[in-house]
């Protein structure tokens, strides 16, 4: 994919259909699927020796990883980006609890009032498939995060939902989804946005469902069709009754519907700003130059 394509094909995502999805999320539990890709997600924090001392997540309100950042460096402090609508209390957390954990609780800051180089972690959770444009979220989390410091970040890979996918285009229903960004594409993005040294993987998780009735709701909890070209229309009762029977068809000797979910997870470090052009006469900061102690640049 061109990732510089201005034209409105390349527009992913709707911007308000993601914005009401979002603060629909932050009224609702967070889904079972977010939480587990945040248990996996923070197994990788293992592989890091630094300790931050300031953590930013930026997972939305759907992310469900403050307990799991708290527990994992008690001693950071926790900023949160707090979208509109959102609770940043895990929802799920009794008042009791609530109030005792008030002075650790994460501090909420909304979206454009991020301070540039606040944290040696930037968190992301299953949010950036919510981006119409992933370019502008990357370019954020690069601006957020302080020299040296590094991302952590989850999301939905093309692997996923390809029954649903399937069954819409064979019925001529339009997208059943709007497309996820192959992992690759994601890896040179995070080049180009200014991180270094990206490490990518992905995994394939298949959530079996007793009924078609079951596997809908799961959707509907996980966010909604935001594809730009999506039926715009109320969809009638017979509508729902022909994606019933066309779910039926595909289900397992058990009885079961299965969905692939494929998960990707990107991890990368904050490249080096440019080095200051030298005149006759230059002022450099002293956090530049420190940086440039610990990044010399090469002797050509």
């Amino acid at each position: 994919m061109a990732l510089n394509d201005p034209s409105p094909s390349s527009i992913r995502v709707d911007a308000l259909a993601a914005q009401r999805t979002l603060a629909r999320l932050a009224r609702a539990e967070t889904p079972w699927l977010h939480q587990e890709v945040a248990r996996r997600m923070g197994e990788r924090l293992a592989w890091i020796k630094r300790q931050p001392a300031q953590v930013l997540d930026w997972s939305g309100a759907a992310g469900g990883s403050q307990e799991l950042l708290a527990a994992t460096y008690p001693r950071a402090r926790l900023l949160q980006v707090a979208e509109a609508g959102a609770n940043v209390e895990s929802k799920a957390t009794p008042w009791w609890r609530r109030w005792a954990r008030s002075e650790s609780a994460p501090q909420p800051v909304a979206p454009d009032a991020v301070p540039a180089a606040v944290a040696e972690l930037v968190w992301s959770n299953m949010r950036l498939y919510f981006a119409p444009d992933p370019l502008p979220l990357l370019r954020e989390w690069r601006r957020a995060i302080a020299p040296e410091g590094f991302l952590m970040f989850s999301t939905l890979g093309p692997g996923s939902l390809g029954l649903l996918r399937a069954l819409y285009e064979a019925a001529g229903w339009g997208p059943a989804h709007a497309p996820f960004v192959d992992m690759h594409d994601l890896g040179d993005m995070l080049i180009e946005t200014g991180f270094a040294e990206p490490v990518m993987d992905q995994e394939t998780l298949t959530l079996s469902y007793a009924s078609g009735e079951a596997l809908l709701a799961e959707l509907r909890g996980l966010g909604s069709n935001m594809a730009p070209q999506r039926f715009r229309g109320l969809r009638t009762p017979r509508w729902r009754d022909a994606l019933h029977e066309r779910l039926a068809q595909h289900v397992d000797a058990n009885g079961r519907l299965s969905l692939l979910f494929e998960v990707v997870y990107g991890h990368a470090f904050r490249a080096p700003d440019a080095g200051p052009r030298v005149e006759a006469q230059t002022q450099i900061g002293l956090d530049d130059m420190k940086l440039m102690l610990r990044h010399p640049r090469p002797r050509k």
